[in-house]
């Protein structure tokens, strides 16, 4: 499993031209079953998804045709994480 965050860069005064096509990557991501959740990193810091169901180097190929890091409106950041407890409502993530 991955938590990916994806912080602003002194570009972000752009996100709102790349916002469309960021939002189609995202859907992508859902659709294909690797994300099971996305949102903002608070104050106003960005995003962060997490993912599963694929490898490091697939994420990272993944992350890298995201429109956002692209025009370098974000950086990435991939954290991996080996869970070996959960919630019962998680225990799909343990597999």
């Amino acid at each position: 499993m991955f938590i990916v965050l994806l912080k602003f860069s002194d570009n972000k005064i752009q996100a709102s031209q790349f916002m469309e096509g960021h939002s189609e990557w995202i859907n992508r991501g859902f659709d294909d079953g690797v994300f099971l959740l996305a949102g903002s990193l608070q104050p106003n810091l960005g995003g962060g998804i997490m993912a599963h169901n694929t490898s490091l180097s697939d994420l990272q190929s993944r992350i890298n045709t995201d429109p956002f890091v692209v025009e370098n409106v974000v950086s990435a950041e991939i954290l991996e994480i080996t869970p070996v407890k959960a919630d019962q409502r998680l225990k799909f993530m343990l597999d």
